[in-house]
């Protein structure tokens, strides 16, 4: 029988790893995610910007860079293929299609295909594409149809299927009605066999007017933050990746759950992590001889006769009260229950009864599930128009699993926010902070410090306003991550060196020597004394020499030569520190070369036992 407490803490150990798996569960369990960069390589694609840009060619290659390098770190088993389309030479399975090159099949990314990708970029890397593909004749049918084979000829599992079309051309035929009969054709079939169709448009002389042909071809919207297919054309790269990755990752729900507003009134709502602490990759054990992962298996034994015990044949005990008491699995589980998963809501309460010291962990996210109960957005919309206009949160009870205790949540309302691109920069729901229970809260018992003056709390102000600066946090990238990410890549693309990071949590001493002036030394004049510096060494005290000459040098020793004796005859000589024994085998003359305590007590053990 196992002890409670032991089992207590493998409970919660299996549920914060199941609650790691179920943010990921419904990924591992619906299939992989898989895109297509379908690349326009026309004439106009290679075309340089002003003032020396880089063409829009190089852009998407730099793009479809990132995204292979991304998906390498954060989800290497999802699907990647490139594919050009209005090139002179044909590459495709069995060369059905004229016009088309396919680079990259669907297939995991990795280090080989991003060293392809990169002799694809910059002049040479122009110069090549047009050597290897050159520029052709456009056909958008045939290049979807092919992307439709790539996706057939499949056997995994597809979770999710996005296709990306990367063009500077507003009119791909030219006005050819019959091929852009073809490719809207084909894009509503592969629109209906669930491939989400994107347009990432570039710049052209005269602007890209996405009504002639492509507003068409894209998908509509898939939910209420999604605003669709984008008028403006991307000119610069932030932009382009900025589209790109607000596009290629499909929004997966931690969990979905009731919201009760009431009795009778439920609403389905998906729980999110807007942000999480980005971390090493944990190591994988590997086995020696054939360098595959190890599975690991644990198996319970009777510590009597050794046979293997089933789940069934081990008990949970406590002992309460001078017993022990025996329960089953089922009534641990049992008892460890509150209530259903779930959201209920308690009440509200104003904005300003939330304080900063509420904040214990990562907040969540509440976004409403309309598949789930029909109604659910409107319901939704309406609570959080009302809460963001009276200013208040809702306050909840939240059950996240079946065997956790409940937690009370402030659920914070949040409009939508769209930047100058009209993309979206933040979705319209409640934030969920964790509040604290009263046992949580601690009072410390602040002991009196020394205090400041108004003068120098003045000063300081001065100092505190000049070094203000505006702070985001995707401003700062952990170095230490970085330089890691940075020597697998070196080591995977075969680098001589890793790319150099910048770490930008340095501060930077000239600009704020620059800033600051004099207030620094006022500040030093009014808080400390007048010879204080910091970077002097204190001065080491020396205790006077007698009088008559210098101090004898002979080691000091704790321990006279009887005790010393009797130690060697009881066998007690370990005992005493290495520095006695030091001094001890110095003053008594015994000559010892090594400095191990066990070697100078065999030294001592032979001098003095004879």
């Amino acid at each position: 029988m196992a002890d409670w407490e032991e089992y207590y803490r493998n409970e919660e150990n299996e549920a914060d790893q199941e609650e790691g798996e179920e943010s990921a569960g419904e990924y591992k369990s619906s299939g992989r995610d898989s895109l297509v960069f379908l690349v326009d390589a026309s004439k106009e694609m290679f075309v340089k910007g002003e003032d020396g840009e880089p063409s829009n060619f190089d852009m998407t290659m730099q793009c479809v860079r990132s995204v292979y390098t991304s998906k390498i770190i954060s989800s290497d088993k999802d699907l990647v293929a490139l594919v050009f389309y209005g090139t002179k030479q044909s590459k495709n399975p069995r060369n059905s299609f004229k016009h088309v090159y396919v680079f990259h099949d669907l297939d995991s990314p990795g280090a080989r295909r991003v060293q392809e990708i990169d002799s694809l970029r910059g002049e040479k890397g122009a110069k090549l594409a047009a050597e290897t593909m050159g520029s052709g004749e456009t056909s958008l049918g045939d290049a979807l149809w092919c992307c439709s084979n790539l996706y057939s000829d499949i056997k995994l599992r597809l979770s999710h299927k996005r296709l990306m079309i990367f063009t500077c051309k507003d009119d791909p035929h030219d006005g050819d009605s019959n091929r852009d009969r073809q490719a809207r054709t084909k894009a509503g079939d592969l629109k209906e066999t669930g491939v989400v169709i994107d347009l990432m448009h570039l710049t052209k002389p005269g602007g890209f007017d996405v009504s002639l042909f492509f507003c068409d071809i894209v998908s509509p919207p898939e939910d209420e933050g999604d605003l669709g297919l984008q008028l403006e054309p991307c000119g610069k790269l932030e932009d382009l990746q900025k589209r790109v990755r607000a596009k290629e990752m499909k929004k997966r729900a931690l969990s979905r759950l009731s919201f009760s507003l009431g009795e009778g009134m439920n609403l389905a709502v998906g729980v999110y992590v807007l942000a999480r602490t980005a971390t090493k990759p944990p190591a994988v054990r590997l086995y020696r001889e054939s360098n595959e992962p190890v599975r690991t298996k644990t198996r319970l034994f009777h510590t009597q006769n050794g046979s293997l015990l089933l789940p069934s044949d081990t008990k949970r005990a406590q002992v309460y009260g001078n017993k022990q008491i025996v329960m089953e699995k089922d009534e641990v589980d049992e008892i460890k229950k509150f209530d259903d998963p779930g959201l209920v809501l308690i009440g509200f309460k104003p904005m300003d009864r939330l304080k900063i010291h509420h904040h214990i962990r990562p907040a969540l996210f509440i976004y409403p599930e309309e598949d789930q109960v029909t109604g659910s957005s409107c319901v939704f919309t309406a609570l959080l128009q009302r809460c963001s206009e009276r200013n208040v949160f809702a306050l909840c009870k939240y059950t996240a699993r079946r065997n956790t205790p409940p937690r009370f949540l402030a659920l914070v309302p949040q409009r939508e926010v769209v930047d100058n691109s009209q993309v979206q920069a933040a979705p319209p729901g409640f934030h969920a902070i964790f509040l604290p229970y009263a046992d949580d809260i601690r009072t410390l018992d602040i002991q009196k410090c020394p205090t400041a003056s108004d003068e120098q709390v003045n000063k300081m102000k001065e100092i505190v306003h000049k070094l203000r600066f505006k702070y985001r946090s995707e401003a700062f990238e952990n170095p230490a991550l970085q330089q890691h990410y940075r020597n697998l890549e070196a080591l995977a693309l075969d680098m001589l060196a890793p790319e150099a990071i910048e770490d930008f949590t340095m501060p930077k001493l000239k600009m704020i020597d620059e800033r600051l002036g004099p207030l620094v030394q006022e500040v030093k004049d009014l808080v400390y004394p007048a010879d204080y510096n910091p970077e002097s060494k204190p001065a080491v005290k020396r205790k006077p020499a007698e009088v008559g000459g210098g101090v004898d040098k002979k080691p000091k020793v704790e321990i006279s030569e009887e005790e010393l004796r009797s130690h060697v005859q009881k066998g007690t000589l370990g005992k005493l520190t290495v520095p006695v024994l030091k001094d001890a085998c110095k003053l008594f003359g015994v000559r010892t070369t090594g400095t191990k305590k066990q070697e100078l007590i065999d030294a001592l053990i032979t001098q003095l036992s004879t």
